[in-house]
């Protein structure tokens, strides 16, 4: 059976007929999969598309080192810091957050389109455990932060509140995801409150401008990157959900950085004080030529520039105080106004840019072969979440210390940075720091006293093994009722079954 008329002739005009190369060889589900898939992207669209790919690989080789711009910091009014504000300032932003949180009018929006490659898994990234004594999973983590936000914002104004939690997934996580979470029983949240959606497929594109066939009747496909956000919302009627949920405030973040506050009270609360509609949370770069993208203005325009493009006089600066200039590294967590997610989305969508990423992409040659490709052959666009700052009436950056809140999962064990090993420790880190602080006292396995230390260097794993479950506490309040002047065997989980016990003994 020859392919439908209509379908070749509009894929020859798109200069795409390569694609129906091995139509005879194909099985009639194949084939009806094939044609579905092409439906999702009419040709026009396709041929659009990798005309632009093309275009945009070309643009970026040949463009010019970006230093030259007029940047300039974030303004310090604009600018919050943990480390710097005042206890009471501090505090007023977190009563803000909180009662926001009580009222309803917060949500969480979960970037989770990619899988664990780079981990060397084939499944999500929330579905990887980074070996805690609990062996609990980024998802789970995640989940029970909300469930403890939930209760304390309750108890503060004496209500019951909801945290709705947005998951955008892609055709890679979106199955896997949803039988985690039904397997797990969604982590005791509401399933009604675990919405997920899935963002939109691109079709990863030659040098020349040819969409890719990585099977005889499948086209080589990849998440439009997480800026593709803002285009899902409105496919999925995302915003509509939010906005019949009273949903007011929602703050975005990457499902790898396993210190994540979901919906911080404190970062909301600067954010609603300040009349923001686009906020940052970013913390201070470790040192100038960190890869790492810095939160700025550039002609005037808030964005994020990439590491690579500034140049290393400009990455050197420092302020009288002995600060960079240019500190505030990006961390992909970021605070939105419903009202500014609508305007993006129904307005500027179209004009963020497209970045390119070049990959390799398995694919069949004109035999009909697979082709494992040794170096790069294929390009992927993508849109990236951050570029929607340009558009921000009032943006804001808040800046957070990096051992507390940032430590992201990217890589297998054997790199050197952002590994399970490093997530591991960060988090293990932190609740050992918080046991210090709440009056523990850690034994070792022969009941003998383990000296504390306080100041960890980043290599360096705690004395002593504690892990807090979030259900317990949010970020390291509430401990002196159960640790205060206790002695506690290394390793000791302190999980809601452990609290009843110290309560009665």
């Amino acid at each position: 059976m020859a392919p439908p008329e209509e379908t070749r002739a509009r894929l020859a005009q798109a200069g795409q007929s390569h694609l129906l190369r091995f139509w005879a060889e194909l099985a009639p589900a194949e084939r009806a999969s094939l044609l579905a898939a092409l439906a999702l992207l009419p040709a026009e669209e396709l041929g659009a598309h990798c005309r632009r790919a093309a275009e945009a690989r070309g643009a970026e080789r040949g463009r010019p080192e970006r230093s030259g711009r007029r940047m300039e910091p974030v303004p310090a009014e604009f600018l919050g810091s943990v480390s710097r504000s005042e206890p009471a300032t501090l505090a007023r932003w977190e009563a803000e957050g909180f009662r926001q949180i009580s009222q309803s009018k917060v949500a969480v929006l979960l970037l989770a389109g990619g899988q664990g490659t780079r981990l060397g898994v084939a499944y999500p990234k929330g579905m990887y455990s980074v070996g805690l004594p609990s062996g609990k999973t980024l998802y789970q983590i995640q989940a029970e932060r909300i469930r403890r936000l939930e209760q304390l914002a309750g108890r503060k104004y004496n209500t019951t509140c909801t945290i709705p939690w947005y998951i955008m997934t892609s055709e890679f996580t979106l199955g896997p995801t949803e039988m985690f979470f039904v397997e797990h029983d969604y982590f005791n949240l509401d399933k009604t409150n675990v919405i997920m959606f899935e963002q939109r497929m691109l079709p990863a594109v030659t040098f020349d401008g040819k969409a890719i066939l990585e099977q005889k009747g499948k086209v080589a496909m990849a998440p439009d990157g997480n800026g593709g956000l803002y285009r899902a919302l409105v496919d999925n009627k995302i915003l509509d959900d939010m906005e019949r949920r009273g949903i007011q405030y929602i703050h975005v973040y990457c499902v790898d950085n396993i210190l994540v506050k979901m919906a911080d009270p404190v970062f909301i609360g600067f954010c609603v004080s300040k009349g923001a509609d686009c906020g940052a949370k970013v913390v201070e770069k470790a040192y100038p030529t960190e890869p790492v993208g810095v939160v700025c203005r550039v002609d005037g325009v808030y964005q994020v520039v990439e590491y690579s493009e500034i140049s290393l006089e400009t990455a050197q600066m420092r302020s009288p105080d002995g600060r960079l200039v240019y500190s505030a590294g990006n961390i992909c967590n970021h605070f939105f106004t419903l009202g500014f997610l609508k305007t993006v989305a129904q307005k500027f969508e179209p004009q963020l840019k497209q970045h390119v990423a070049i990959k390799k992409v398995p694919y069949v040659d004109e035999e009909g072969n697979l082709v494992k490709p040794l170096k790069p052959n294929g390009i992927k666009l993508e849109k990236f979440v951050f570029d929607v700052f340009q558009f921000s009436k009032n943006f804001v950056a808040f800046e957070v210390l990096r051992e507390e809140e940032f430590s992201p999962l990217k890589n297998a064990d054997t790199a050197d940075t952002d590994t399970p090993t490093t997530a591991r420790r960060s988090l293990l880190s932190q609740h050992y720091r918080w046991a210090l602080k709440a009056g523990a006292r850690f034994l070792d396995e022969n009941g003998s006293w383990i000296p504390e230390k306080l100041n960890l260097s980043g290599t360096e794993d705690p004395p002593a093994v504690c892990e807090i479950s979030p259900l317990v506490s949010y970020f390291g309040e509430g401990l002196e009722v159960h640790m205060k002047s206790k002695d506690f065997y290394s390793p000791f989980i302190l999980d809601e079954s452990k609290t009843e016990m110290l309560e009665d003994a």
